[in-house]
């Protein structure tokens, strides 16, 4: 092979893996973001009594929410769910109603971009959504931040641990959380450099680490999605109670409305 050959082939792989790279820029949020779009139907379709509402996000959106009553006559406190990166409220459904019978009033809303939801998903935008929903809450339900609790799924830990620094709640749960979106990626993408081509991070043990609310982390002993370690690792940072389920995959049913989940809510409810 001449040197003018070498040089070409040199030339053509810099280009395809350049080329990789801007792709992997460009779409990245397509694959962290695994929005259901479709329309979800009426809340009381779903959940007797529940309720549809809307939030306002300050940046001019309005999105879909349940608003899920309690069973029996006033709400031991009130849960504000933070949905993981895929699917849409309707898959939390069943969570919502077990936390009912358990006699919690929660919330479950859709981020932008999901769930029939205007705009696109991202780091700063979440926030801004999930701010949304703490608003409708204490302003608009008047739930006491001293009874509202926040509970996180996977993607959904990172959205209410930076909420959880500026409107401390009575406690936090989070359900598979990981280390940072980053260290994720890693894992999954091992031959690209996803530290520098990420371009939101998710930083969820280090903003525990300056949390001071009770915590509970539960995670999966077998999550193929979030490596078990990142979880303890922020049940660590965050000095939290680790209720760990040996069997449990990433996205088991177990994990998503079992009864040790339900018990680990219970267990922040404020006395």
């Amino acid at each position: 092979m001449t040197r003018t050959v070498v040089v070409r082939v040199l030339v053509g792989l810099v280009l395809v893996v350049v080329l990789v790279l801007a792709l992997v820029w460009i779409f990245q949020r397509r694959l962290i973001y695994l929005a259901d779009t479709t329309p979800v139907p009426a809340a009381g379709a779903v959940l007797p009594g529940a309720e549809d509402v809307r939030l306002r996000t300050t940046d001019g959106l309005e999105l879909g929410a349940w608003f899920v009553h309690p069973a029996g006559p006033a709400p031991k406190a009130t849960v504000l769910v933070a949905n993981g990166n895929g699917g849409n409220r309707a898959g939390r459904a069943p969570l919502a109603a077990k936390l009912a019978q358990a006699g919690l009033a929660v919330l479950v809303f859709d981020y932008r971009g999901y769930g029939g939801n205007p705009g696109d998903p991202d780091e700063a935008g979440l926030a801004l959504d999930v701010r949304a929903a703490y608003r409708f809450l204490v302003e608009d339900r008047r739930v006491p931040p001293g009874r509202l609790l926040f509970y996180g799924e996977s993607l959904g830990c990172a959205v209410v641990a930076e909420l959880a620094l500026e409107h401390p709640p009575a406690g936090l749960l989070l359900r598979s959380p990981f280390v940072d979106l980053a260290a994720v990626g890693a894992g999954s993408y091992p031959y690209l450099p996803v530290r520098l081509l990420l371009r939101d991070r998710f930083p969820v043990r280090d903003e525990v680490a300056r949390l001071r609310v009770p915590t509970v982390v539960v995670l999966g002993g077998r999550d193929s999605i979030v490596p078990p370690d990142q979880s303890r690792e922020v049940a660590a940072a965050a000095s939290a109670r680790l209720v760990e389920l040996p069997g449990a995959d990433h996205n088991d049913p177990v994990l998503a409305d079992g009864p040790e989940l339900v018990e680990a809510v219970l267990s922040l409810v404020p006395r």
